[in-house]
């Protein structure tokens, strides 16, 4: 199975298994960093159901929500309906023009993609000259069972590693942080526990 399946899949069941997963404390730290301003243009990349989503149009900001399963957009447009525009999309091309969106938010997106240095790169093309780019995603970690389990493509990121991806993407005013908060997961056999940190990462184009 590959990542796309699975969010097919469990699209119906998404909300109640990421509550398990995560906390409201991660989209609330970005929409902080991200300094929102009511009216703007968000993009929200690797959606889902809409957990970011939902705190952005409640502080007045548009959104365009891109996932590449339609199983997950299909939940998300039968909560907000016309109030999101809804686009199927992947990583490598996402379906929006240059410079047309003031934020691009990415929540536990990047470690399902095949090219995470590709993949910012193509968010950073999206962003007007001044937007922010803010990514919540899990550090390194060694719980294989993501993998086989969750379709993890990467376990986790070194803060490092991400902190050059954003600069050599043409971000400046760069910074990779410790959230404050975990990822947590419990392996379908019951024999292992996922505790892991999440970081946030940001710049400005």
């Amino acid at each position: 199975m590959m990542s796309k399946e699975y969010f097919d899949r469990v699209a119906d069941k998404w909300d109640d298994m990421r509550q398990e997963f995560f906390s409201d404390k991660i989209r609330e730290k970005a929409y902080c960093i991200a300094n929102l301003v009511k009216g703007t243009l968000a993009a929200d990349i690797g959606a889902g159901t809409g957990y970011v989503t939902e705190g952005l149009t409640e502080k007045g900001v548009k959104v365009i929500a891109v996932d590449q399963s339609e199983e997950m957009l299909r939940q998300l447009k039968s909560r907000f309906g016309e109030k999101v525009d809804c686009r199927v999309g992947d990583a490598s091309a996402l379906p929006i023009e240059n410079n047309v969106v003031d934020y691009v938010f990415a929540n536990m997106f990047l470690h399902h993609v095949d090219s995470p240095s590709e993949s910012i790169t193509e968010m950073v093309r999206i962003l007007k000259p001044g937007g922010k780019l803010i990514i919540t995603d899990l550090d390194e970690h060694n719980f294989e069972f993501l993998r086989t389990e969750q379709f993890d493509r990467w376990l986790g990121f070194r803060r490092e590693d991400i902190k050059v991806w954003l600069c050599h993407a043409g971000l400046h005013n760069v910074s990779v942080d410790c959230i404050g908060d975990n990822c947590c997961s419990t392996s379908e056999s019951g024999t292992s526990q996922a505790k892991i940190s999440i970081f946030v990462a940001h710049g400005d184009k």
